[in-house]
């Protein structure tokens, strides 16, 4: 029996553990946002051409990494210029070389004009052999095969993607590099190679040599390389150690996360039932006893006044002849009186059967009152804060898909008419409490919405677009959102979101759970 059961726990055990990350196309679709075309470029006096290209990634929203020898002729012919062609937009900006490290083939630009990027985010922790990448990049060879001319290569294209796997950690002479098999070309020079979650585990740099051939094994500049470059140049970028994990799997361990608590739910009930019960069991055996004991003491003590009475009875006839004038027998006709008086009221007043289901009802309504009284000083806080709630929200990583920087921990006031932190009203639609965010200076929509009873606050971020974000701008710039205390603000405000909400895509590319607790002395 015990080998039997040691080997069903083996099973289990082998059941329950997690599938390997795999890449979505969103997230690599994602950081493509970020990647752009470096173009260096001369002029004969009448027009502009382009003499090479390279790849380069955004590492803050105007500095972009790109390798050495992309900008090396820029770096030795002042009359050359770079030209930075984002994946989206309206056209071409200028650059122009902040420092260029050749012996570690990396260099760093930055945008001149008022382009803005969505920086990528370095992965914290290196790739392992067999580690699903891709590379992102505008390779020439792909630009020839669509016939491309030379006036294309300054209009915003979307990068290409290819897909390989991590074949090793192997330093060249002079840096570290990481090889893999995701195939690049000339015109990839530059770009990013990214992990399953699209972060960046290097800058892809040069192929093998195959005599002529496409190469199999590619090189990339990595993030031990990488990294120090940036901080020495003043750039402290998005850094995320976190496990990288789908949303399907994220969603898959939310829905078995509910459906442990729903299971843990039904059993406290059911516990909270029989404990109910057995409670009940016993008010009703002890409120039994206990109107019994009153009845018989009411009953006897009403015996006792009715033998008084007749002792005082039979007194007072036998005290009807006396010569005192009658006093003696009225004094014991008043005795008898009165003690047949209140024979016959402490009779009729007896506990009936009826009290036994008071005291029940008494017993049980006090059992609740006591488990209740835990809640009591937390409603007192939230009385004193006009009904809100002052808490502190702490991220949940076991819940969260975080592709960028790791939050900290937040304060957050909450109050029941959907008031967040004093003076942001959040919506209410489809049974739902949000708030949707449409910044100017990034292109990511953000919802955040809480939850009252479970006291959970989470983030959805939605990576679009350049052309997609001015859509969802001008979504949102056709309302105002109603103030705090507003007339029916929260009711409005879900209606107002809707529009934005449509635009948004399918899933989103972020998520952030955070679990919620009353504010230490709030």
């Amino acid at each position: 029996m015990g080998r039997l059961l040691a080997l069903l726990a083996a099973l289990c055990a082998f059941a329950i553990v997690p599938a390997p990350a795999q890449a979505e196309p969103a997230d690599i679709a994602a950081a493509a946002r970020g990647v752009v075309r470096v173009v260096i470029m001369a002029t004969d006096g009448d027009q502009v051409y382009p003499i090479s290209h390279g790849t380069g990634f955004a590492v803050t929203p105007t500095r972009i990494v790109t390798n050495a020898h992309v900008v090396r002729q820029a770096q030795m012919d002042d009359t050359l210029r770079i030209a930075v062609v984002p994946p989206d937009g309206d056209g071409a900006s200028y650059a122009r070389i902040v420092t260029v490290a050749a012996a570690k083939d990396l260099a760093l630009v930055e945008i001149t004009d008022g382009l803005r990027l969505p920086p990528l985010t370095i992965a914290g922790n290196p790739a392992s052999d067999g580690d699903e990448v891709a590379a992102v990049g505008f390779p020439m060879n792909v630009d020839r095969a669509q016939g491309l001319d030379i006036g294309d290569i300054f209009k915003p294209q979307q990068p290409v993607k290819s897909r390989g796997f991590i074949s090793g950690s192997r330093p060249t002479r002079d840096f570290d590099t990481v090889l893999h098999t995701a195939p690049i070309a000339r015109g990839n020079s530059g770009g990013p190679l990214l992990d399953s979650c699209g972060r960046v585990l290097g800058v892809n740099s040069f192929g093998a040599e195959s005599d002529g051939a496409d190469a199999e094994f590619y090189f990339a500049v990595s993030d031990r390389e990488l990294l120090p470059f940036l901080r020495d140049n003043g750039i402290s970028p998005a850094v995320n150690a976190m496990p990288c994990r789908s949303m399907a799997q994220l969603d898959a361990a939310e829905r078995e996360r509910m459906a442990a608590e729903q299971a843990t739910a039904r059993a406290q009930l059911a516990a909270r039932a029989e404990a109910d019960r057995t409670a009940r069991e016993r008010a009703q055996l002890e409120a039994q006893l206990s109107v019994m004991s009153e009845r018989e003491n009411a009953m006897a003590l009403a015996m006792v006044l009715l033998l008084i009475a007749c002792g005082a009875g039979i007194a007072a006839y036998a005290a009807r002849n006396r010569d005192d004038g009658g006093k003696r027998m009225r004094i014991y006709g008043a005795v008898a009186a009165a003690a047949t008086v209140t024979a016959l009221a402490i009779w009729f007043t007896r506990p009936g059967l009826d009290a036994i289901d008071r005291k029940v009802t008494e017993a049980m309504n006090a059992r609740g009152d006591a488990d209740d009284s835990g809640g009591e000083a937390e409603n007192a806080a939230a009385a004193k804060n006009g009904g809100g709630q002052e808490l502190v929200c702490t991220i949940e990583p076991g819940r969260s898909r975080i592709v960028s920087q790791p939050p900290e921990d937040m304060a957050f006031a909450w109050s029941e008419s959907g008031c967040v932190n004093h003076r942001t009203q959040y919506g209410f639609a489809d049974g739902k409490w949000s708030r949707l965010f449409v910044p100017n200076d990034e292109d990511s929509v953000s919802v955040n919405s809480y939850d009252p009873d479970s006291r959970t606050f989470r983030t959805d971020r939605y990576p679009l677009s350049q052309s997609a974000m001015a859509a969802a701008r001008a979504a949102r710039g056709k309302y105002t959102a109603p103030a705090c205390g507003a007339a029916s603000a929260a009711s409005r405000l879900g209606e107002m979101q809707s529009g934005v909400v449509s635009l948004l895509t399918s899933q989103p590319n972020e998520r952030l759970v955070y679990s919620c607790k009353p504010k230490a002395g709030g």
